[in-house]
């Protein structure tokens, strides 16, 4: 008797084929909507990357120690599909492409500046596992420079390396990324600073904390200010 001939199996649909269904609250609620674009494990420092201008994707693999290439890549996408971040090629002769925040994203700010002031409390004693980035010292230094009143870019000055921040008026103008909505800080030294300041990374967490004011950390000379800008001269409440 002749074997029955069994069906041919269906082929797999392609993991690319496949309909993509974003994970969602279904909450009809302003804070579900919000973590439904940025609740995800490592989208909100991604963000905090790019807070600091537009980043290749290199960059941002080196600067976030712990994320996979598939996570990164994933996220990126996301946050292109939910108008939170956009990627564009460089003009010649880079041609590299970045990822940038877009407006919406840029208006991450304000949650992101919370967070840190948040979580300061918890930066007491530094595990052997973290790692550690100058510029991730931005968001927490913020709140203690908001009270200053002349406007320039300020130099910021650790034993891990040195980032800028534009202080004292409107974020944006002057920074690398700034032409688009507004980079509020940036990653090395400075080409023109205004002011600097050099300081220990347990002083900057100190203000961070709210445990002292600038003014008293540069009256005892845990923070040093160098330059002779107006803005220089307030730092030193000149």
């Amino acid at each position: 008797m002749p074997r029955q001939q069994q069906p041919a199996a269906r082929p797999a649909v392609p993991p690319a084929a496949r309909p993509v269904r974003r994970r969602s609250y279904d909450q009809f609620d302003a804070t579900a909507r919000a973590l439904d674009s940025v609740g995800d494990r490592w989208t909100l420092l991604i963000v905090r990357e790019l807070l600091g201008g537009p980043r290749r994707y290199t960059d941002l693999h080196a600067d976030l120690p712990g994320v996979s290439t598939d996570v990164l890549a994933s996220r990126l996408k996301d946050m292109e599909q939910s108008g939170l971040a956009l990627r564009r090629k460089l003009p010649p002769p880079s041609a590299a492409s970045v990822y940038e925040l877009t407006e919406r994203g840029h208006g991450l700010l304000p949650a992101l500046t919370a967070l840190a002031e948040w979580g300061a409390p918890a930066l007491a004693e530094r595990r052997p596992t973290d790692a550690v980035r100058a510029h991730w010292f931005a968001l927490p230094l913020l709140a203690a420079l908001t009270g200053l009143t002349r406007e320039g870019v300020l130099e910021v000055r650790l034993d891990e390396g040195e980032f800028h921040l534009r202080v004292g008026g409107r974020a944006g103008s002057g920074l690398p990324g700034a032409e688009a909505y507004g980079a509020v800080y940036g990653y090395g030294p400075a080409d023109r600073p205004d002011a600097r300041i050099a300081l220990g990374a347990e002083v900057c967490l100190l203000l961070a904390r709210g445990g002292a004011t600038l003014a008293e950390t540069v009256k005892d000379g845990r923070v040093e200010v160098l330059g002779d800008s107006p803005l220089a001269a307030e730092l030193r409440g000149e």
